[in-house]
């Protein structure tokens, strides 16, 4: 059964996702100009994909590249598609090893 993607995201479900808290998200929407977060009337934060997207490649230079805010600030805006290639690559592999740790496990 194919999963149906969500237009727009909470930001606890934003959170969840990214296994973070609410307000480490609202932080860093403060902090990177790059974040364009659409709000509701009430100020409710909603969150596209690409918004998630970008949370995720913020997360990697922070917490994984340990790179400073202003350095993660700058890295988005001088090479925001080496940076986000970079992350994709990461990501590629993480899920090409889970899938070989399962398939092990199986055998």
């Amino acid at each position: 059964m194919k999963e149906i993607a969500k237009l727009y995201y909470t930001i606890g479900e934003a959170a969840e996702i990214l296994q973070t808290t609410t307000s480490q998200i609202r932080f860093w929407e403060g902090e990177f100009e790059s974040l364009k977060i659409r709000k509701t009337k009430k100020g409710d934060r909603l969150f596209v994909l690409e918004d998630i997207e970008q949370l995720k490649l913020i997360q990697y230079l922070l917490k994984e590249k340990g790179y400073t805010i202003e350095g993660a600030r700058n890295q988005l805006k001088s090479n925001p598609e080496d940076a986000s290639n970079h992350y994709k690559v990461i990501e590629s592999l993480r899920r090409l090893k889970q899938f070989l740790v399962e398939l092990k496990a199986e055998l």
